[in-house]
């Protein structure tokens, strides 16, 4: 285990906890870059630039304490209400990092993945994202999953159409469904659910976000906003998670 990235105050915290029951997959709902910047009087767009830095601690983080699935929700389908100038930014954004990075991640043995319908996302974007998968997809140290244009009820919309294509087909007894059958219809159907499920910036809600793989998922919200998260974060979700006793509908032992 490589612990570069945390302080001695960090790793103290670590040794209070149980290793071996880290959770195997952390999704995040990377909220607050544009109220970093708007606090500060900058244009929202700076705030997007400055949670890259919170972005690639957390891939290191989750890397190096091997943590083996981490799932970032980057773009919504809603996102794409906001104004163009920052819809443009933002893909901008998400395609510059994933060039700069994509070697050092391959390095590190990280697995890249697209978890969101591909419509409607620009060409070249599409481009890095098949170049980054392909690439990387023998790497086994941490699989990356970005969520871009995603939405929890969008994916569960196409995976019963594929359902519902697969008993036209003749494959698919619609009388003997079960929830594998409709798991195995999803994005990335070979991706664990979620064990931990981070908020920043003091929001209540899931917002549309893995509705169907959070359904045992411990949540944990902080106020911090996306562009501050680091490590004491990272390690206070880490401890509360150690206090939850996951029953998933059972009786507590």
């Amino acid at each position: 285990m490589n612990l570069e990235l945390f302080s001695p105050e960090d790793i103290a915290v670590l040794n209070r906890l149980d290793l071996s029951r880290l959770p195997q997959h952390i999704a995040v709902i990377m909220d607050g870059n544009g109220r970093w910047a708007e606090r500060q009087g900058l244009p929202r767009v700076i705030g997007h630039h400055a949670g890259v830095e919170s972005v690639r601690f957390m891939i290191n983080a989750c890397h190096d304490l091997g943590i083996p699935y981490l799932t970032l929700y980057s773009f919504s389908t809603e996102n794409w209400r906001r104004p163009e100038e920052e819809i443009q930014a933002l893909m901008d954004l998400i395609e510059e990092q994933l060039r700069s990075e994509l070697e050092g991640m391959h390095r590190k043995g990280v697995r890249v993945r697209h978890l969101g319908r591909r419509d409607g996302l620009p060409a070249s974007l599409l481009r890095v994202l098949d170049d980054s998968a392909a690439n990387t997809r023998e790497n086994t140290n941490l699989t990356l999953c970005f969520a871009i244009n995603y939405s929890g009820r969008s994916e569960l919309l196409d995976a019963a159409t594929r359902m519902a294509q697969a008993v036209q087909r003749g494959e698919l007894d619609p009388a003997s469904v079960t929830e594998d059958d409709l798991a195995h219809c999803l994005y990335l159907p070979e991706v664990p659910d979620p064990d931990l499920l981070i908020r920043t910036a003091g929001e209540m809600r899931v917002s549309n976000f893995l509705l169907w793989q959070i359904a045992y998922a411990e949540l944990w919200c902080t106020t911090a906003l996306w562009p501050e998260f680091r490590a004491p974060h990272l390690l206070a979700a880490l401890e509360e998670y150690h206090r939850r006793n996951r029953k998933y509908g059972g009786i507590a032992s």
